[in-house]
């Protein structure tokens, strides 16, 4: 299971000699002590096998009357599946016609002469062996049953890869001069973005610390204190609303050095990449390409695209400017656009599959789609009779081609037609498989206006540094003003992101000012930023990676819990353990708190 990484030998202990998938043709003749769980039994009447598995892997266990004691094969044929046992016999080669290709152990087996059953086990709750094509139990039933979860080679071998990638990392960061340095877990509560899990303090009554949601102020301060190469796999904590493929507690790769501007961050960022994907056994090429926030949005209409293929997106307003179509019409009117994508080769959709694909671009807020197809060289489409006769070539449709369109705003637009982009990319089989497009994402707005709070927020968090050509525009024009950010995104998906941070304490607090932060509630809420920013702070940057995501990735995994021990369900709940759960009402005395169960209450909580 842990290929070349661990010599099984070197596993050995008082009651083991080998690790069962460590034994090989090599070792035919040698006398050998296994310990593992039954991953299955078979009775042939007379001659019994056992496969047994330990986190090496499975070998098969032969309890034969020609080597195996009368009373150890019937106790062979009475052990329970997944019950432990300690197996001691002899390494002999399978018969040619009974080796199993399937497992690296598949030409020797044990030739068993004890058995003792260390563990008994109960009757499974879900199955741990499965048959070629089974698909695993429901997986809030193995959520619940997590410990047998675990027991399964696929979920072994990814936290196996989970434990190389944090090894590689630590490894890489450490050979390029970054200390490890381990961040507080219980903080000030300084909410940004989601909400704090809050800690309260038994010894200062009516007090809370807040679990970190990530380690951006420690980091920044620890440059100022002059550690100026620093990294930590950083457990992080967000009390976010329910969302699929979301843990409220994860794991980043931290990272954050002085006296750096924005490429050497890329530059060392991409150095990782290229480690933890060698680790799993993938090249990646550098640099990767750079992309301008403002264009991702153009031609994709999503700051993490998807490079694999191209559809990209284009402006079709000038065709539809002066057509007699209210849609079109009352949008250009209203300052709006008509954006489309060109799917080639679209034409042959039937009419039930573009449904489909409006019902996508309706579930993501546009209020349908424009089609226009383009057959044996003429348009077909209830909007052609509005449009000119040179239409199809000045929309660039070459015949079969289908072109879609949202009439709107950009807000409107842009998720609308990524999110049909996508759908029709799988559709019309465009993505190669085991393609890596990764892309740099850089050049993000500072800010941008909430409507619903009047005020504007940070498009990063608060400390990130406005690109030095625009600090003109803190004043005239925030929206306009650009950050030092950057995003690394591969396949459509965000791997990271991170920025140059604001080092000088007067811009910092013309940040603040910015976003409605009071002279006071800053001075409340990141004081001691503050103060060691007037302390002498060095220009400094970093970068953070979701770990989770991508050991997701490079195991192959449909799902982040299929790379976390221990994960919670979207409900943010641990099934295997119960939590959260209720605490006894002493228990929360003593941390000077009580619980509201009125009506009133719980009918507010419902309605959050």
């Amino acid at each position: 299971m842990t290929g070349a990484t661990v010599d099984g030998s070197l596993l050995a202990t008082s009651l083991r000699t080998r690790m069962c998938g460590s034994l090989r043709t090599a070792d035919a003749g040698t006398r050998v002590r296994i310990g593992g769980w039954v991953h299955r039994r078979r009775d042939l009447g007379g001659i019994v096998f056992l496969d047994v598995r330990d986190r090496e892997g499975i070998v098969q266990v032969s309890f034969d009357p020609r080597w195996t004691p009368a009373e150890v094969l019937r106790g062979a044929a009475a052990v329970g599946v997944e019950s432990v046992v300690l197996v001691e016999g002899e390494v002999g080669a399978r018969p040619a016609e009974a080796r199993n290709a399937d497992l690296a152990t598949g030409e020797v087996e044990v030739r068993a002469a004890t058995l003792m059953t260390l563990g008994p086990a109960a009757t499974p709750a879900i199955p741990v062996a499965r048959t070629r094509g089974e698909e695993p139990a429901a997986e809030e039933l193995r959520l619940r049953h997590r410990v047998l979860d675990l027991r399964r080679p696929e979920l072994q071998a990814n936290l196996v890869l989970r434990h190389r990638l944090l090894q590689a990392t630590r490894r890489h960061l450490s050979d390029r001069g970054f200390l490890e340095i381990e961040t507080p877990i219980l903080t000030k509560p300084t909410p940004e973005g989601a909400r704090d899990y809050l800690v309260p303090s038994r010894v200062h009554p009516g007090e809370f610390y807040a679990l970190p949601q990530s380690p951006q102020l420690y980091k920044q301060l620890l440059m100022v204190s002059g550690f100026d190469r620093y990294f930590q796999l950083a457990r992080c904590f967000r009390d976010e609303d329910l969302r699929a493929d979301r843990q409220p507690e994860f794991t980043q790769i931290d990272i954050e050095a002085s006296f750096v501007q924005r490429e050497d961050i890329v530059t060392l960022a991409e150095g990782l990449i290229v480690a933890l994907f060698a680790e799993a056994g993938l090249a990646v090429a550098t640099p990767f390409p750079r992309l301008a926030y403002a264009d991702a949005m153009e031609r994709y209409g999503v700051d993490r695209p998807d490079l694999r293929y191209g559809l990209e997106l284009f402006d079709a307003s000038d065709v539809f400017r002066g057509a007699d179509f209210g849609i079109t019409r009352a949008a250009l009117a209203a300052g709006g656009r008509v954006r489309g994508l060109r799917l080639p080769g679209g034409a042959r959709f039937s009419r039930k599959q573009v449904d489909e694909l409006e019902a996508i671009a309706k579930s993501a807020g546009a209020a349908g789609l424009i089609r226009l197809r383009s057959a044996g060289g003429a348009l077909e489409g209830p909007v052609t009779r509005f449009l000119g006769p040179d239409a199809a070539a000045r929309l660039g449709m070459a015949d079969g081609d289908l072109a879609l369109f949202v009439a709107g705003p950009d807000h409107v637009s842009n998720p609308a037609l990524d999110r049909v982009r996508q759908e029709a990319a799988r559709r019309l089989e465009l993505i190669p498989p085991g393609a890596l497009a990764f892309v740099w994402v850089l050049d993000f707005p500072l800010v941008e206006r909430d409507a619903e709070a009047g005020r504007f927020t940070a498009v990063h968090h608060p400390f990130t540094a406005p690109h030095p050509d625009d600090l003109a525009l803190l004043a005239s024009d925030p929206a306009r003003a650009r950050a030092v950010a950057y995003d690394v995104v591969l396949n459509g998906t965000e791997l990271g992101g991170g920025s140059i941070r604001i080092h000088a304490p007067d811009v910092q607090e013309r940040v603040f000012r910015l976003l409605g932060i009071t002279a006071e509630e800053a001075r409340a809420r990141f004081g001691f930023l503050l103060e060691g920013l007037r302390a002498g702070a060095p220009p400094h940057g970093g970068i953070a990676f979701g770990f989770d995501r991508l050991a997701m990735l490079l195991a192959g995994a449909s799902s982040l819990r299929d790379v976390i021990a221990y994960p919670k369900t979207t409900a943010a709940r641990a099934l295997f353990e119960g939590a959260p759960a209720a605490v006894p009402p002493e228990e929360l005395s003593a941390l000077h708190l009580r619980t509201d169960t009125s009506d009133e209450a719980a009918g507010a909580a419902a309605g959050d």
